[in-house]
């Protein structure tokens, strides 16, 4: 990237599959979450800020929720959802948390295998993304600014959560964009912005503030 290039919003569409893995106790997520895909990863512990864009979510991944809700491990649900996702630079980071977090909470109770009830079974699924051009181009910081209010959220989506993590960039699209334009100090501003203690709107009204 060179520092007159302009800056592309991009957008997504999603296809989510069933991976025919399912468990029905501790033991059987844990070994699912060692195998499956990268992409089932990401999926189960964001699509949520995507689906939720208006309201936080009551559970920050899958896993919490369904610990919770089919196992009733409060415990372990709250140290799922305490994991920092904003602090792992890859899915593959992002995983041996989860899997520490629950091999911790396994040998703290003793390998306890507490089977959830039938038809509460939590079924592993994964996202195929297909990313294409949202038709909305900024040529210069001002005008990035002023289109801000017309991206869609899956494009937000994909500039601030895809892209940084799914994709292993070092941050965010819009502050590696603004740097290179010479705009360092706005881009660590918007790069230390927390997306997930945020809704979607509220995410593009802070980028938006700091901008003005």
């Amino acid at each position: 990237m060179d520092n007159q290039e302009p800056f592309v919003f991009q957008t997504e569409r999603r296809l989510v599959m069933l991976t025919g893995k399912s468990a029905r106790n501790l033991t059987e997520l844990l070994d699912h979450i060692r195998e499956v895909s990268g992409s089932s990863i990401f999926y189960h512990t964001h699509h949520q800020y995507l689906s939720h864009h208006f309201e936080k979510p009551v559970f920050h991944s899958d896993f919490s929720s369904w610990t919770s809700l089919a196992l009733l491990e409060e415990a372990l649900s709250e140290k799922l959802a305490a994991i920092d996702i904003l602090s792992f630079g890859s899915i593959r980071e992002l995983r041996e948390a989860i899997i520490k977090t629950i091999e911790s909470y396994l040998d703290a109770i003793g390998g306890r295998r507490q089977n959830c009830l039938p038809g509460q079974e939590f079924h592993f699924c994964e996202s195929k993304s297909f990313i294409m051009p949202s038709g909305l181009v900024a040529r210069d910081i001002p005008e990035f600014f002023a289109k801000l209010p017309k991206v869609a959220n899956p494009s937000l989506y994909f500039h601030f959560f895809e892209a940084r993590l799914r994709l292993e960039r070092p941050t965010n699209d819009f502050s590696s964009w603004l740097s290179y334009r010479g705009a360092p100090d706005l881009a660590q501003a918007i790069d230390r912005l927390n997306p997930y203690k945020m809704t979607m709107e509220e995410l593009r009204e802070e980028i938006i503030k700091l901008g003005n």
